[in-house]
């Protein structure tokens, strides 16, 4: 059994991108958006509108998972022109290249350790630490894993979280996040003035808020899962972390399309370097890599992650509310 750095470097052979393939996804997954933008603005039948609205919402998700890849530096790395592509397209999604650069690669090299992995990622703290805070405190940690803030990411988790409160924090550092706001809504406000509210709330709103809240359920359940582990700082290690800390979310064939595979996301972790497409290669060549936890995006197991709330280091497991006083 391969085990730690050796599953690492097991891992490397994948790590090598195919620049035409990369091309081509990119170029398709344009295409696609472009295909239901059409559909959306065209006068067309409101169930047309409706189909066409919820294409542009899974191809912005699978647009993200591009770009996510591109700063990751496992596909089209040093092109110009992917560059151009993708910068303008972090502004358009609300997470523009500074701080999801800076929130995203802190997450990695602390993923699910206690107390250091709220950065980039949902707030997660014992049950003790969570009983002995303020009320207060203890309202705004169950505000922000709350499924309704989950669902409204677009609100919660990108126009305040990868924007404003960035650049509240850091202006000078995170500049880009003023261009993101103003190009972002520069764009629903033309929608607006050349499509009505129809065009607003079909090619604009509808989309957003199916993406981003879909991004921001998936950010959550890849760590936040039954049978996660979570570690003190002494006994957190990378690999372990990859392995039991991070979902592999089985999804289906058309999912994994419009999601780019993000559902591998345990092989991911353990090397981010590997391009998205040759994820389910690495999976199906390397047995340990099929040993992760799963879970999926059936209602019922959606239920049972967003119940997880707090870290019992005794029973090394999440538990619910109810839990959480017993």
């Amino acid at each position: 059994m391969l085990e730690g750095r050796d599953l690492i470097l097991a891992t490397r052979a994948y790590a090598k991108e195919y620049r035409g393939r990369s091309w081509w996804h990119l170029i398709i997954t344009l295409v696609v958006l472009a295909a239901g933008y059409t559909g959306v603005f065209l006068p067309t039948p409101l169930w047309a509108k409706l189909v066409c609205t919820v294409l542009v919402a899974l191809t912005l998700g699978r647009m993200f998972v591009l770009y996510h890849d591109f700063l990751h530096q496992s596909i089209l790395h040093n092109s110009k022109a992917a560059k151009g592509i993708f910068t303008v397209f972090g502004w358009y999604m609300l997470a523009p290249v500074s701080i999801w650069e800076r929130s995203h690669n802190y997450h990695h090299a602390h993923n699910c350790k206690l107390y250091t992995s709220s950065i980039g990622s949902y707030p997660v703290v014992t049950k003790e630490k969570y009983l002995a805070s303020p009320k207060g405190e203890r309202t705004v940690y169950m505000f922000v894993r709350h499924p309704i803030t989950i669902g409204l990411g677009y609100i919660f988790m990108f126009i305040y979280g990868m924007c404003i409160r960035s650049i509240m924090s850091n202006t000078g550092k995170h500049w880009d996040s003023i261009v993101a706001l103003v190009f972002h809504f520069a764009i629903g406000t033309g929608i607006f003035l050349l499509a009505g509210w129809a065009g607003l709330v079909f090619g604009f709103l509808i989309p957003f808020i199916i993406s981003l809240g879909l991004g921001s359920y998936l950010f959550y359940a890849q760590h936040n899962f039954p049978g996660v582990q979570y570690a003190e700082k002494d006994g957190w290690t990378y690999h372990d972390a990859a392995l039991s800390s991070s979902s592999h979310m089985k999804m289906s064939p058309v999912m994994r399309w419009f999601l780019a595979n993000i559902g591998y996301h345990h092989i991911h972790h353990l090397n981010p370097r590997i391009p998205f497409y040759r994820l389910p290669e690495a999976y199906k060549a390397i047995p340990e890599l099929q040993l992760a936890k799963t879970t999926t995006l059936l209602p019922w197991d959606v239920v049972k992650c967003l119940r997880l709330k707090v870290w019992d280091p005794v029973q090394q497991r999440m538990l619910k509310r109810s839990e959480i006083y017993a």
